[in-house]
């Protein structure tokens, strides 16, 4: 039953928030269209409701060949493919409002587990690749929440001299799919009234561990070597 409830929702929040926020989307816009590589929307391939593939919208932030560049699907701190126009939008998340869109029109939720590439989603163990998507993907949600500063810590373990596709499979991969199992046992409106809050919360207070205060039984993430 709460799905439905939560489509409703989606459709009414996801199309208040586009024409609220179109004063701030079409100057974004404009000024992508006349910097950088003057191109305004990055569409890519992701995994979404069910494990089947959508194509998700996010503002344009780095260079358009990145993927094919040192690095690949992964970003670091201080990432040099990045515009410079795009570290802003970035470090503010008004990168990912285009997915507005993408939540109304039925392929995403306002908040669910972050729909993945093929490429960070096989690290994933079966039982995680078979139920994290039972559930539609998210422009927010706990994943998010936890990891919001995912490119600082990708940055120091490449530091460290690991492989960043090692990095991310053997230390960010194996908790951010505990904490999507966590969030298919804890699906109900107040999980996700929480997470919006605290997506909110963190962007102001990036250092805040709230979080574990309002989810007390979050799984305990191990300490890396």
């Amino acid at each position: 039953m709460y799905k439905f409830v939560k489509r409703f929702f989606d459709i009414v929040l996801s199309g208040i928030a586009i024409i609220l926020l179109s004063p701030l989307l079409v100057p974004v816009m404009i000024i992508l269209k006349c910097t950088g590589e003057h191109y305004i929307f990055y569409g890519q391939d992701r995994i979404g409701y069910k494990n089947k593939h959508f194509k998700i919208l996010k503002f344009a932030t780095m260079l358009l060949n990145s993927p094919n560049m040192k690095g690949g699907l992964h970003t670091t701190h201080n990432d040099p493919r990045v515009l410079p126009f795009g570290k802003f939008l970035r470090k503010t998340k008004i990168n990912e409002l285009p997915q507005l869109f993408n939540i109304f029109l039925g392929d995403m939720s306002i908040v669910g587990p972050r729909p993945l590439v093929n490429k960070t989603f096989a690290p994933y163990s079966d039982e995680v690749k078979a139920t994290i998507y039972n559930v539609k993907p998210g422009l927010t949600g706990i994943g998010s929440v936890v990891f919001r500063d995912e490119e600082t810590l990708l940055t120091e373990l490449v530091a460290k001299g690991m492989n960043i596709d090692e990095a991310y499979a053997k230390h960010v991969s194996p908790y951010k799919g505990a904490l999507e199992m966590w969030y298919q046992q804890h699906y109900n409106i107040w999980t996700d009234c929480w997470l919006i809050f605290l997506t909110a919360w963190v962007i102001v207070f990036p250092k805040s561990n709230l979080m574990n205060k309002i989810f007390k039984d979050l799984p305990k993430r191990e300490v890396e070597a």
